[in-house]
């Protein structure tokens, strides 16, 4: 996707980017790329494939939700800061979290929010399920995008989530995921909302983001450890 087609397809989904916007998305690519060849970020290094499968890919997130509110937002397992990072640049209104287990990654994310000079995102070094016994009921939204199995992430997702606010994996197919998970829907007292389901452009490939809304407030044992959590699927 080329920088045209992208800005036309953003275009699509309701997102008008602007040339400062574009210029950060810029140097976010160019700094991934140079990080890239001494840390394993990303097995996507092709510019065109960059702004589709990562930089459009994460903004698709507006299909399930209204970005455009002051709210906060906590993206889990961001990695190289996909979605949390490109919604940074892009939504300067979300007050937004980046959260990753690995060190190398965080160290990216903090040269690049330096190198862009941005104020309404921060990261935490933790693994997600020790941070959300000690963050519970913080943020507005929490997303993650191709992180693990849904009923993993439901445990240690939701727990993030204030009571009415929403969690929104954004995954490639669901199908059998969604089936072995319904019954934590209801321990987590969470209810799926909404499923959009689309086609990328271009490579025509399969995505679904859930809309998943918290209904009441998460029983304290959860999340579980880990392996406890692991050995449940």
């Amino acid at each position: 996707m080329d920088k045209e087609r992208f800005i036309e397809e953003l275009k699509n989904i309701g997102i008008i980017i602007s040339e400062d916007q574009l210029n950060k998305l810029e140097t976010y690519y160019d700094e991934l790329i140079e990080y890239n060849k001494n840390v394993n970020l990303t097995r996507i290094v092709d510019k065109d494939e960059v702004y589709l499968k990562h930089f459009y890919d994460s903004l698709t997130l507006i299909k399930a939700i209204d970005l455009n509110k002051e709210v906060t937002l906590c993206d889990v397992g961001t990695g190289a800061g996909f979605p949390g990072m490109v919604l940074a640049i892009v939504f300067p209104n979300l007050s937004i979290t980046l959260v990753d287990a690995l060190q190398k990654r965080i160290t990216f994310l903090d040269l690049i929010i330096k190198k862009l000079g941005l104020t309404n995102v921060k990261t935490v070094h933790a693994r997600i399920e020790d941070y959300a016994k000690k963050k519970k009921k913080k943020y507005d939204i929490v997303t993650c995008r191709a992180v693990s199995n849904l009923r993993v992430l439901l445990e240690i997702c939701i727990p993030l989530v204030k009571v009415g606010g929403y969690f929104i994996p954004m995954k490639g197919t669901i199908d059998t995921e969604l089936e072995e998970s319904l019954d934590k829907f209801k321990k987590l007292d969470c209810e799926l909302e909404s499923i959009v389901s689309f086609e990328l452009p271009i490579e025509n490939s399969k995505r679904n983001i859930l809309r998943i809304i918290k209904i009441k407030e998460t029983n304290h044992k959860y999340p579980r450890r880990y392996d406890l959590i692991k050995k449940d699927i």
